[in-house]
């Protein structure tokens, strides 16, 4: 049996508000105290991992190391079959503006247009399959962890539509739907998405019976 979190504080290691206000509700049930990386002044690691499992670890192992306390990290991002994967684990980069391209910063459309520029390149027959992946990762300041990955298959639509989600949810369209996530009401995107799967994996292994 994975070893348990039990209640107590849990350190999120994200700097980001919302972030850390979703997983909150999330484990607030099982008498979980959530508290940031932010919150507590520890510094973002370098995420210089191939693939989601060793990014979320690195963030998870930093700040579980530099805390004294039990950490909870996710790396996400959106694949797409015909590109090979990509943009998968660097899902963020292809958003960042290189310095030609204005202030410093994300822009999620641009990123959007990368992904749809290389699809049409490749010429109309192209599958637009796709995918998200969400990996949770729990790091214990002894060095032990767990791993839960999650997962929401389905295509990619141009131009983008919806303005309830970020990132890449304009353009993607679940499987067995024919709204965007970016036009499914938040709850019920939290509901079926891929960082659902992936925290109901979490929660019957750390807190079934």
């Amino acid at each position: 049996m994975t070893r348990r979190i039990g209640s107590g504080k849990l350190v999120i290691a994200t700097h980001n508000a919302g972030k850390l206000k979703e997983i909150s509700a999330l484990l607030d049930p099982y008498g979980v105290e959530c508290v940031s990386a932010g919150s507590l002044g520890l510094p973002e690691p370098a995420e210089t991992g191939t693939t989601f499992v060793e990014n979320a670890l690195i963030k998870a192992r930093a700040a579980a190391e530099a805390s004294g306390l039990v950490a909870l990290a996710d790396d996400s991002g959106l694949s797409v079959t015909a590109l090979d994967g990509r943009p998968g684990v660097y899902t963020a980069d292809w958003a960042e503006r290189q310095w030609f391209e204005g202030e410093p910063g994300r822009d999620w459309y641009m990123a959007m247009g990368k992904v749809e520029g290389l699809l049409q390149a490749k010429g109309p027959d192209t599958p637009r399959d796709a995918w998200f992946s969400c990996t949770l990762a729990l790091a214990w300041p002894d060095g032990e962890y767990a791993v839960y990955e999650g997962r929401i298959d389905g295509s990619l639509t141009w131009p983008p539509r919806g303005t309830l989600g970020f990132g890449y949810d304009p353009v993607f369209v679940p499987n067995g739907r024919d709204q965007t996530f970016a036009e499914i009401d938040p709850a019920e995107k939290h509901r079926i998405s891929h960082r659902a799967d992936a925290f109901a994996k979490l929660v019957a292994d750390q807190f079934g019976g």
